[in-house]
């Protein structure tokens, strides 16, 4: 028995947890604030540009705390999920008072509510109340629910209302949010980005995930048809522009153009256009000169290819190659970078810029190296994002704004008519209306029903 009364008072206690207005506020604080640290602190840089900018001490903190990748940590998706429990549970506690309210069986009218009313509207005819009964009676139940008649000593009071439904507008806010946080968890879980550096005339149709080694395969290949990019005055892009062509089945379904800030979306990809570069061709010239005589030696070379030094002095391997090489802070730009073996001794790697072709003369080596002849081509880099959790979003926008409007410009209003013989040749009516949350539309909707009961008349005494 004992066993069973816990049982009931931690389920009671879990239900009224998540029920709880706090801990709405609580959560919705939290993701506020961790919002803000996700805009102050930027996501997804290099390790050692954090390091450089926090230091170790606060790095370590903040790598560990995963502030570097907010929106995808464990802790943030936790606090979402809490959020949608409390929406959901909060929703449920409340709606079933709320649905008797919306769904009454016999909606309360109370004379006195209306007498007090501040919205409300008088005028006289000269019908009696007996005569005006039935058109007053055919209009309220045309346009209102829940019609009443009640009976007064010299008259009568027709009550009716509208706009229940409208306390569902709360819900309808609840929902978009609900919506809200699931789209964000969604792409959190889900959602990746990645990037794929495309030279002029190549397909592909895979991508380098962000901070990771890992490779994703796109649904559809890329091919870059064209690159152009244009400079300021100073030297300075000013835009750049990829031609590209999207490939299923082999077969060209579209052609963009892609600059920045102007991004395709395709199939729930989104491509951005991020960078560009240059990448050199297959082959290219290793020019030798002798630091004696000044005799060159020209060879022709290409990427991981063992080329032999002039006069059996050992060997040289071409390995990589960078475009923007920094050596002790200062940028190279395009830079070959190899592995040089003499005939007696130790490898050891040796730099190759290209445009500093007396580069490898600090050597001090017998021959100094550099690179002629290099043949480049363009490369568009492209980010490219999904986020299925885009759709929900907007979803829930859409709802939220429904919402709004209903909570905000639509209200329940009940309206009462009194028809009262104010003496034995005129009839006195009152319109008046009230609404549970005092709203300024009351006004406007008693104003609207006594205008349209003054041509009632009009029209009855016409006939």
């Amino acid at each position: 028995m004992n066993n069973n009364i816990q049982s009931v008072n931690l389920s009671d206690r879990i239900w009224n947890f998540f029920a709880s207005v706090k801990l709405s506020v609580i959560l919705l604080l939290t993701l506020a604030l961790t919002s803000v640290i996700g805009t102050l602190i930027p996501q997804h840089k290099q390790a050692s540009q954090y390091l450089q900018q926090y230091g170790e001490f606060w790095h370590g903190i903040f790598q560990t705390l995963k502030f570097y990748d907010m929106y995808g940590s464990w802790w943030f998706q936790l606090l979402l999920a809490l959020l949608m429990v409390n929406i959901v549970v909060c929703s449920i506690d409340r709606l079933s008072t709320t649905w008797k309210i919306i769904f009454p069986e016999k909606p309360v009218y109370r004379a006195d509510r209306f007498k007090k009313s501040a919205s409300h509207k008088s005028f006289q005819t000269g019908e009696t109340p007996e005569n005006l009964q039935k058109p007053l009676n055919d209009y309220m139940n045309a346009h209102f629910r829940h019609c009443r008649v009640e009976t007064m000593k010299n008259g009568y009071r027709i009550y009716g209302e509208k706009g229940r439904w409208t306390r569902l507008g709360a819900y309808i806010i609840h929902l978009s949010i609900l919506l809200l946080a699931l789209g964000v968890l969604i792409s959190s879980l889900f959602g990746y980005e990645g990037h794929m550096n495309l030279p002029v005339g190549d397909t592909a149709n895979t991508m380098k995930l962000r901070h990771s080694d890992a490779r994703v395969g796109l649904d559809f290949s890329l091919r870059c048809d064209d690159f152009s990019v244009q400079h300021y005055p100073s030297g300075m892009p000013k835009e750049y522009r990829s031609e590209l062509a999207i490939i299923e089945n082999d077969e060209v379904v579209e052609k963009r153009s892609l600059i920045v800030n102007s991004p395709i979306r395709y199939k729930g990809f989104n491509i951005f256009q991020s960078t560009y570069g240059r990448i050199p061709g297959e082959t290219f010239t290793l020019i030798f000169t002798d630091n004696t005589s000044g005799l060159q030696i020209s060879k022709k070379a290409s990427m991981g290819e063992e080329l032999a030094l002039p006069g059996g002095k050992g060997k040289i391997t071409v390995e990589d190659y960078s475009n923007n090489f920094n050596f002790r802070g200062h940028n190279l730009g395009p830079t070959y970078l190899s592995m040089l073996t003499p005939s007696s001794g130790n490898p050891r790697p040796l730099i190759l810029p290209v445009e500093h072709p007396n580069f490898d003369r600090m050597r001090q080596g017998e021959f100094t190296i550099n690179v002629d002849n290099v043949d480049y081509r363009y490369f568009t880099g492209l980010q490219i994002s999904r986020d299925p959790g885009i759709p929900v979003v907007y979803t829930s926008f859409v709802i939220m704004i429904f919402g709004f409007l209903i909570t905000f410009y639509m209200a329940h209003r009940q309206i009462c008519i009194e028809a009262r013989r104010s003496d034995g040749k005129s009839t006195s009516i009152t319109v008046s209306g009230i609404s549970p949350n005092r709203r300024p539309g009351v006004n406007i909707a008693v104003n609207r029903v006594a205008g349209k009961i003054e041509r009632i008349i009009q029209q009855h005494k016409n006939t």
